[in-house]
């Protein structure tokens, strides 16, 4: 049995290896021989000198050259699920195997106003909205900060992220933050929000997403983060952002070779620093893929899962990618862009799936490409669900019982189990003249519509009064520091 009833797992019969074991044992290989033979630059003391009383031979200042020893070492005691929880403290994230979780991205540096249909740069309101409407949206799992605010300081922007974040849901928070400090600041925000810095460890409401400059290169900053939320036994998405025919091979086998050699060096860190420590490793092409046409970095290229492949090999949490689209607005390419990566991101069993909502390379986010997105999810967890076979659905007897010129649609069986079936939210199912009744009005236009009346009927559970005054003086506190 595959457990499909529980949040999030999809049915193992229907996921599908892009790789197989033999390939993936290759391409693990290939990781610890780049370690070995080619090594990666550390630009942060501290974790230098870890690595180096790990036996870990240093040259060069800051490149360091890891035994296939070390590493296999820090695999062992790596958790195999990690789990984040609800502001509640209920486990509503068990992030392990072939169970699928999925919400927005984070930092767009543009939004479509759903008001006016217009690009534009994006507010705080913003965040304030989007974090409101993916309370509400039933297939959005966890938050991530959507957009990043251009009417505030843009040094300490994430603090505002989080403060909205933090205050109009109950659900786990992906956050990023741009230097050490801000990291610091979320996970202060984020005790106060749940009881205390053991309450925070005991009941992980809040993951850092956290990009080394590529596999080889591990930026003082990202070290930072690893180490302190290690220190902390918090989780990290440890996601080294190499770009394939830029900065890692242009074919999908090297690129995944050398993200996860550094992949393997952020899980290899977080165990000398605090064994155990909980992390969540690359689940998506290796940063984007460089588009040689457009010079482009594509969000949606069909070669990939073979990342989700070799963290399947591994047993570790996976951080992937899927529900966006090249296009510039909400269209037929972002629906289908959208569908066709959730479909295939699900099936490849990536665990965390984010960047639900985003358009143009992500560079632009659009609340109803989100709503778009959740619909598809929504089919998507119908379809990959465990049919039943038993006396009960087989309905042998209901069948021999109205005979050959049987009506079953008023029986006692079929109002039993007809809402059983999955029925659509946004999308018309309608015929046609209904649907005229109703306005004729096009997919964008009825999401639109329903984003206005969520944002203006969803209540999201507020914090207490006094721990919204201290989030809010943390973020002023940054202000002038």
């Amino acid at each position: 049995m595959t457990e499909s009833n529980q949040k999030g797992k999809v049915a193992k019969a229907f996921c599908f290896p892009r790789l197989s074991e033999k390939q993936c044992r290759r391409m693990h290989e290939a990781s610890l021989e780049i370690l070995e033979r080619v090594g990666v630059r550390l630009y942060l003391e501290e974790a230098v000198q870890l690595i180096k009383k790990a036996g870990a031979s240093v040259t060069d200042g800051n490149l360091i050259r890891v035994s296939s020893k070390i590493v296999e070492k820090a695999l062992k005691t790596v958790p195999k699920q990690v789990i984040l929880y609800n502001r509640k403290g209920d486990p509503v994230m068990p992030v392990a195997g072939y169970r699928c979780f999925y919400g927005p991205g984070s930092d767009c540096l543009n939004i479509i106003d759903h008001r006016t249909g217009k690009r534009r740069k994006p507010v705080v309101k913003d965040i304030v909205e989007g974090t409101t409407l993916c309370d509400f949206l039933p297939q959005i799992d966890y938050l991530m900060s959507m957009v990043l605010p251009s009417d505030v300081d843009g040094t300490i922007a994430d603090r505002y992220q989080m403060e909205a974040m933090l205050s109009c849901t109950t659900k786990p928070i992906i956050y990023v933050t741009y230097e050490m400090e801000g990291c610091r600041d979320a996970v202060e925000m984020a005790e106060l929000v749940m009881g205390g810095a053991e309450a925070l460890k005991s009941t992980p409401l809040i993951a850092c997403y956290i990009n080394a400059v590529s596999g080889l290169r591990h930026n003082k900053e990202a070290l930072e983060k690893l180490l302190f939320l290690a220190s902390k036994n918090l989780p990290s998405l440890y996601i080294p952002s190499s770009t394939a025919a830029i900065t890692s091979p242009v074919t999908p086998a090297g690129s995944v070779a050398l993200d996860f050699a550094g992949a393997l060096i952020g899980l290899t860190l977080s165990q000398l620093k605090h064994e155990g420590a909980p992390v969540i490793v690359p689940g998506m092409p290796p940063g984007a893929t460089f588009d040689m046409k457009t010079f482009i970095l594509s969000y949606c290229e069909p070669e990939r899962t073979i990342t989700q492949a070799l963290g399947q090999f591994y047993g570790f949490p996976m951080f992937a990618l899927a529900g966006a689209s090249e296009s510039k607005t909400v269209d037929s390419q972002a629906a289908a862009e959208a569908a066709l990566s959730l479909v295939v991101e699900t099936l490849a069993g990536g665990n965390i799936i984010h960047d639900l909502g985003y358009l143009e390379s992500g560079l632009t986010f659009s609340f109803a490409q989100l709503v778009l997105c959740d619909e598809i999810v929504s089919w998507i967890k119908a379809f990959t669900k465990e049919f039943e076979v038993s006396d009960e659905t087989l309905a042998l007897d209901v069948i021999a019982e109205l005979g050959a010129d049987g009506d079953f649609l008023n029986t006692d069986h079929t109002l039993k189990h007809f809402r059983e079936r999955w029925y659509p939210t946004f999308f018309e199912r309608t015929n046609y003249d209904s649907w005229l009744k109703k306005g004729g009005k096009d997919f964008v236009q009825r999401a639109t519509e329903s984003v206005d009346q969520i944002l203006a009927e969803h209540k999201p559970e507020p914090l207490a009064a006094n721990v919204r005054g201290k989030l809010s003086e943390i973020v002023q506190r940054a202000t002038i520091r």
